[in-house]
């Protein structure tokens, strides 16, 4: 399960295979596993997709790899690289190779077939055994291409098919030190990692990893600079990579680090900018100030930044909003308690949200953030409904009577009026203002593939959600929403992979297994998807789906105890996701009460319901059409609302 080019040495002339650590023997009688079902062990760059996927492999993995080292020897790169492991893994289940005569148009048309079969995403559609590949290699080798089909570049390529000669060639490539990644990247892209907490009692990483925020979003308002999405920069926080395998993951050029001391109102910044690819320091600066002088440090080091970077800016540059030092520091301490996703983490950020506008009513950042955490809590029931969402749209609101330009306010009131208004329309308008003001934001981005999926857009909306992903590859969530887009679409493999993918970023994420189980209903398999809900440890996800899976597996006793317990645990917080269980049981009649129960309710699951698939055991009844025309999500309404994204070049 791990053949690659650094594990195949040469012994005296022969191809050596090394490094068993995550190989298990395979006989006729079957072997002792070394890992559980659902993790996948091994290099990404040379993963078969069942690998990557966490399921069983045989030795048609191995010969998978080995296409893989074939198509590198040729092509001079591995295929279906990402920029982290995780989507790399994530490529091998949804994409295909670029052909290698699209590489190098001198490999001969049957080694380029024979790679090709090697590298096919099905076990079964490679060849039988390494045998049967070696036979057709050797092959290629005695009965070359016509003349007429090879140039003289293509003649030296026929002798190297030979496996030892190409693990030679493969060995040597690297020991040369050239390797993709950051060398490729384009020179104007940047990575801003989470700066060092350097504070005496180390209590103020709230306030490290906030000035860093500020500065990637600073930066990433520069229309020439690519800067890598938040998330995936701060996923290398507290590990020990050096700076070109962090580059080479997040494919870019440069990284900026650094580190924050703060004591008192004193603060002491150190930023450097490191070229990737050799380790090399660009530039580096220290600032010893107050806390008053916070905003200004920024806009220095983003201006410096983009001067070593020789980016040319169309238009202004982007400028700091500035506040009161003291609520500067409570905003950034706020936002990282309410990026928590705890009852208590909410509740905090707001308190402390609240004491910072206080001594600044008219910071329009912290309306908006404060917009948001209002709005999580309505959506988990950990403020009223109603309550929450007025202030919501008040914050939101307020946010923009100060700033007239916050995108991020506009995606707020978007989020607002899609799951408590339920005006689609007036959703539309606010996300196409918020993607005007910030078009490469990619939680806004994220946004607008709900709106998509909403409006029942779903190619759309798997559009958007993949360029997020691509922005962002090692956020669980963005897997995961892309996941459920694949599974409302009918994509079930892919939906399984990408959540598997999340999974495997955020191993207790909440829902997760539910979804995969969900995906597996959908695709025959109850048994597989029951036992995988059975591992979902959010109760009321959990809940939901046991009664779909116990009624698949004719199990009609525990199914109706099982949707029992659901109505009396959840009736009120999951009207909609039990109508759908109804349906899916084939109660039509019950499954439209429930459906009544959940407008009664404003479930914001609603939302959900002109895609959701669950429902196709009654969407063939007379009363169907007449219920989403209520609620404003027939076809021919949704079809009606105009919205259009345009994804950034």
């Amino acid at each position: 399960r791990d053949i690659k080019p650094g594990n195949i040495l040469l012994e005296e002339g022969h191809a050596v295979v090394t490094d068993f650590g995550v190989a298990r023997a395979i006989s006729e009688a079957g072997g002792e596993k070394v890992t559980a079902t659902g993790m996948a062990v091994g290099s990404p760059d040379y993963m078969s997709p069942e690998q990557a996927a966490g399921e069983e492999v045989d030795e048609r993995s191995d010969l998978y790899a080995l296409g893989c080292v074939l198509y590198e020897m040729l092509a001079g790169e591995p295929p279906l690289t990402g920029s982290t492991a995780q989507s790399t893994a994530a490529k091998r289940l949804t994409d295909r190779p670029t052909p290698l005569s699209a590489m190098r148009s001198t490999v001969p048309g049957r080694l380029e077939s024979l790679v090709e079969r090697t590298l096919a995403t099905s076990p079964a559609d490679r060849p039988a055994t390494a045998r049967k590949l070696a036979e057709e290699l050797a092959g290629v080798q005695r009965s070359p291409e016509p003349v007429a089909r090879r140039s003289p570049a293509a003649r030296w390529l026929v002798p190297v098919i030979g496996l030892a000669v190409i693990v030679m060639a493969v060995a040597v490539w690297r020991q040369a030190g050239i390797a993709p990644g950051s060398a490729d990247a384009d020179v104007r892209s940047i990575a801003v990692l989470p700066f060092a907490d350097m504070s005496p009692d180390k209590d103020q990483e709230y306030f490290s990893d906030g000035i860093s925020e500020e500065l990637l979003n600073l930066l990433a308002k520069i229309p020439e600079l690519r800067v890598a999405a938040r998330t995936s920069s701060f996923s290398f926080k507290d590990q020990a990579l050096e700076i070109p395998e962090i580059a080479e993951r997040l494919n870019v050029a440069h990284i900026l680090e650094g580190s924050v001391r703060k004591a008192g109102n004193e603060v002491r910044i150190t930023a450097q900018l490191i070229r990737a690819d050799d380790g090399f320091h660009v530039w580096s600066e220290s600032w010893d100030r107050t806390l008053d002088d916070i905003f200004a440090i920024q806009a220095e080091i983003a201006a410096d930044v983009v001067a070593q970077l020789k980016v040319t800016l169309l238009g202004e540059e982007p400028a700091v909003e500035e506040t009161d030092p003291e609520a500067y520091a409570l905003f950034l301490q706020a936002r990282h308690l309410g990026r928590l996703g705890t009852a208590e983490g909410h509740e905090q950020s707001v308190a402390l949200y609240q004491q910072a506008l206080a001594i600044d009513p008219e910071y329009a950042t912290a309306w908006a953030e404060l917009a948001n955490i209002y709005a999580h809590q309505a959506g988990a029931s950990l403020l009223p409904f109603d309550e929450g969402y007025r202030l919501a749209r008040e914050a939101a609101n307020r946010a923009l009577a100060i700033d007239p330009e916050n995108a991020v306010a506009y995606s707020r009131l978007a989020l607002i009026a899609m799951y408590y208004d339920g005006d689609l329309a007036a959703a539309a308008r606010h996300l196409e203002r918020a993607l005007e003001l910030d078009p490469t934001n990619p939680d806004i981005m994220a946004d607008a593939a709900f709106m998509a999926r909403n409006l029942g857009r779903l190619d759309e909306a798997i559009s958007l959600q993949e360029y997020v992903v691509a922005r962002d590859p090692v956020d669980p969530n963005r897997h995961s929403r892309l996941g459920l887009f694949y599974r409302w679409a009918g994509r079930l493999d892919e939906a399984i992979a990408s959540l598997r993918t999340a999974l495997s970023l955020s191993p207790g994420r909440l829902g997760l297994q539910y979804f995969i189980g969900v995906a597996l209903l959908l695709k025959g398999e109850p048994e597989l998807a029951l036992a995988t809900m059975q591992q979902e440890s959010s109760e009321p996800w959990r809940m939901i789906g046991l009664p779909m899976a116990y009624h698949a597996l004719g199990q009609a006793a525990k199914s109706d105890a099982a949707l029992a317990e659901l109505i009396e645990e959840h009736e009120q917080g999951w009207a909609f996701n039990i109508a759908y269980v109804m349906a899916f049981r084939g109660e039509t009649d019950s499954a439209f009460e429930w459906l009544d129960k959940a407008v009664e309710y404003k479930d914001p699951g609603l939302a959900e319901i002109p895609v959701e698939n669950l429902f196709a055991n009654i969407q063939d009844d007379p009363r169907w059409l007449p219920f989403l025309k209520s609620i404003g999500k027939s076809p021919a309404q949704l079809a009606a609302i105009k919205f259009e994204v345009q994804l950034p070049q």
